[in-house]
C-alpha cells in the first residue's frame, strides 16, 4: 500500500458509519479545482506546460514561414530580375524549365505543404496531454461566482475590481480593503464571462454590473477581436440589454439593443426586441445610462446576511477586554502535566457563547506537515441534506480525513486538545482530524457545528451530538478568512498556528444557538484549518450534565 493510502487508510470496523459522515476516499470529481487554493496553484504548473508546447509551436512555424518568405523572394527576384528583361531571355532553355517546373511542382509543393498541418497537429496533441489535469467549464463558472460573493460581502466596487483594485465605498470616498502586493486588470472578455455566468443564473443583479464593465473595455478597444476571446461587444450588448430589460430599465434595453443594430442590422431578433422595448415605452424617449436601483438577489441567509456581511468586513471585531472585564489572557495548562513546562497562550474572546483562542497551538512544521498529509485525499466538501451528505454553493472549500495513525503529527495534535480540553478523543467519541482548503472566495455560510435535526447523519455513529469543536489555522491569508459569529456578533481573524475552542451544546445537552458561526470568504490568501468535533458521548466525567439551560 502507498505512503498517502495508508495515511487516510481507514478502520474498516466503523466505516460503514464514517461513509456516511463524509466520503473520504471517493473518487475526485470534475470542475471543483476552484474549490481549493491549492489545486489552482497546480494548474500553474498545467499552464507552463502549455507554454513550451506554443514555443514549439510558433518556433516551428516560424521555420516554415522563413522558408516561405524564402520561397516567395526567390520567385519575385525572378520577376523583377529576369523576366522583366529582354524577352530573349525567355528564349534561355534553363530559363523556361525553370520556369515550367517551379509552376508545374514547386507552387503545389508550397501550397499543399502538410508541414503547417503537422506543427498545429503536433501543438494539438501536446494541448490534449495536459487536457485532463486543466479546469473545466464548471471551474471557470465556480471561480466567477467565488468573484460574485467577494464583491457582496466586501461591497467591493465592480470597476475597481476590474482594473484590480480591492475597493469599497464608504463616507462617500473610496478606500482599499486591501492592496494586494501582485495583481492584474481584468479583460473585457474576462467582465463577458463573468456576467454571463450571472446571466445564465438568471442572476441580472450581477449581470448588470459585470456586463457594463465588459461593454465599457470592449468599446475601448475598437471592438479588436482576439482569437483566444469567447466573446464580442455584440455578444455583451445582447446579454446586457436584455439584463436591464428584467430589472425593469427598459429604456436603457433599448438604447443597447440600437447601439448592438448598428453592428448586426438584420438580427430578426434584436429587431423583434426593439419593437416590443418601443411598443412598452410609447413616446418616452430612451435614457442615456441606467438609473434604476439594482436588487441583489434573496439568499439562504437573507436573516443574517447584514450581520454576516458586516462581521466580515471587519475582518475580525471581537470584544475589546476593556469592555467586558470577564474577557482574559493568560497562560493555561488545565492542570495536564504534559503543559506545565510549556502552558497554552489562551485569550478568552467570548462568554456567550463561551470561545477561546489558543495562540501558537501548533509549530508551523506540524502545519504544514499536516497540510501535505491532507493533500492527496482533498475532496469537495460536502454538508448534511437531510439524511445524506452533500455539495453545497454555500460552502466551497475541499477537505480530507485523516486518523491519528497516518501520521505522528496527528497523534500529537491529538494528544494535545486532550490534554488542553480534558475530553476523551478516542475513537468513536471524537471524528478523525478533518483537514480544509478552502477555494476561490472560499467560504462557509452560516451554520451549527451540532446537528439541527434528529435525522442528521452525525447521529450514526451512536454517539450523540458534537458537544465542542476546535479548529486549528493551519495558515495565514492576506485579507479576508475570519470566523464570524452571527447572534453573539463578534468575528475572529485568522491567526496562523492559533486554534479556535467553543462549546456547540449546553450542559443539558441542547444546542447552544449562539454558536451560530461562519467562515468568512478568503479575499487574498490561501485558507488551511483543521477541524476535530468531539460527540457527547465518552465526555460524562470530562463535562458533567447540568439541568441548567444557561450552563
Amino acid at each position: 500500500m502507498s505512503i498517502a493510502a495508508d495515511r487516510l487508510s481507514i478502520d474498516w470496523k466503523i466505516i460503514s458509519v464514517w461513509s456516511v459522515i463524509s466520503l473520504i476516499m471517493v473518487r475526485p470529481a470534475f470542475g471543483e479545482m476552484y474549490t481549493s487554493v491549492r489545486n489552482v496553484q497546480q494548474a500553474i504548473s498545467v499552464e507552463r506546460e502549455l507554454l513550451n508546447h506554443l514555443r514549439t509551436y510558433i518556433e516551428d512555424e516560424t521555420l516554415r514561414l522563413h522558408d516561405m518568405k524564402r520561397f516567395y523572394k526567390k520567385v519575385s527576384d525572378m520577376h523583377s530580375e529576369v523576366y522583366s528583361g529582354p524577352v530573349t531571355a525567355m528564349a534561355n532553355p534553363l530559363v523556361a524549365f525553370a520556369l515550367i517546373k517551379r509552376l508545374q511542382s514547386e507552387w503545389m509543393n508550397v501550397v499543399y505543404s502538410n508541414e503547417a498541418k503537422e506543427n498545429a497537429q503536433a501543438f494539438r496533441a501536446g494541448y490534449e496531454n495536459e487536457e485532463s489535469s486543466m479546469p473545466k467549464f464548471e471551474d471557470v463558472q465556480g471561480a466567477a461566482r467565488g468573484l460574485m460573493r467577494l464583491q457582496d460581502v466586501y461591497a467591493l466596487r465592480v470597476d475597481a475590481l476590474v482594473n484590480g483594485h480591492f475597493q469599497t465605498v464608504a463616507g462617500g470616498a473610496t478606500v482599499d480593503v486591501y492592496s494586494p502586493a501582485v495583481s492584474i486588470p481584468l479583460s473585457g472578455d474576462d467582465c463577458f464571462l463573468v456576467g454571463k455566468v450571472a446571466y445564465e443564473h438568471e442572476d441580472y443583479y450581477h449581470s448588470v454590473q459585470w456586463l457594463e464593465e465588459a461593454a465599457r473595455l470592449f468599446r475601448g478597444s475598437g471592438s479588436e477581436w482576439l482569437p483566444e476571446n469567447e466573446g464580442t461587444l455584440e455578444d455583451t450588448l445582447d446579454h446586457l440589454a436584455f439584463s436591464h430589460f428584467k430589472t425593469g430599465n427598459v429604456s436603457y434595453a433599448l438604447s443597447l439593443s440600437q447601439e448592438l443594430l448598428r453592428y448586426d442590422p438584420t438580427n430578426g431578433r434584436v429587431l423583434r426586441n426593439v419593437e416590443k422595448y418601443e411598443k412598452l415605452l410609447g413616446s418616452s424617449p430612451p435614457l442615456d445610462s441606467p438609473e434604476i436601483l439594482l436588487q441583489r438577489p434573496n439568499t439562504t441567509y437573507l436573516r443574517t446576511r447584514n450581520t454576516y456581511e458586516w462581521l466580515c468586513q471587519t475582518q475580525g471585531s471581537q470584544p475589546k477586554h476593556y469592555e467586558n472585564p470577564g474577557l482574559f489572557c493568560d497562560y493555561f495548562t488545565n492542570g495536564s502535566p504534559s503543559l506545565l513546562l510549556q502552558p497554552m497562550k489562551r485569550e478568552v474572546v467570548s462568554l456567550r457563547p463561551y470561545v477561546v483562542l489558543y495562540h501558537s497551538f501548533i509549530t508551523g512544521d506540524e502545519a504544514e506537515s499536516i497540510r501535505d498529509l491532507a493533500q492527496p485525499g482533498l475532496r469537495r466538501s460536502v454538508v448534511a441534506s437531510g439524511e445524506k451528505q452533500a455539495t453545497a454553493e454555500y460552502r466551497i472549500s475541499k477537505s480530507a480525513w485523516l486518523k491519528e495513525t497516518a501520521h505522528p503529527v496527528v497523534r500529537r495534535v491529538d494528544q494535545r486538545i486532550t490534554a488542553l480540553t480534558g475530553l476523551n478523543l478516542q475513537p468513536p467519541y471524537a471524528e478523525y482530524l478533518q483537514v480544509v482548503n478552502y477555494g476561490i472566495g472560499g467560504h462557509y455560510e452560516p451554520h451549527f457545528d451540532h446537528a439541527t435535526s434528529a435525522s442528521s447523519p452525525l447521529y450514526k455513529l451512536n454517539t450523540g451530538n458534537r458537544v465542542a469543536t476546535l479548529m486549528i489555522y493551519l495558515s495565514s491569508v492576506e485579507a479576508g478568512g475570519s470566523t464570524a459569529f452571527i447572534y453573539a456578533n463578534f468575528s475572529v481573524p485568522v491567526v496562523e498556528n492559533a486554534a479556535l475552542f467553543w462549546w456547540n451544546l449546553h450542559r443539558n445537552g441542547q444546542g447552544n444557538g449562539d454558536t451560530l458561526h461562519a467562515g468568512c470568504p478568503v479575499l487574498v490568501g490561501d485558507k488551511w484549518v483543521a477541524n476535530k468535533w468531539v460527540h457527547e458521548h465518552g465526555q460524562e466525567f470530562q463535562r458533567r450534565c447540568s439541568p441548567n439551560p444557561e450552563e
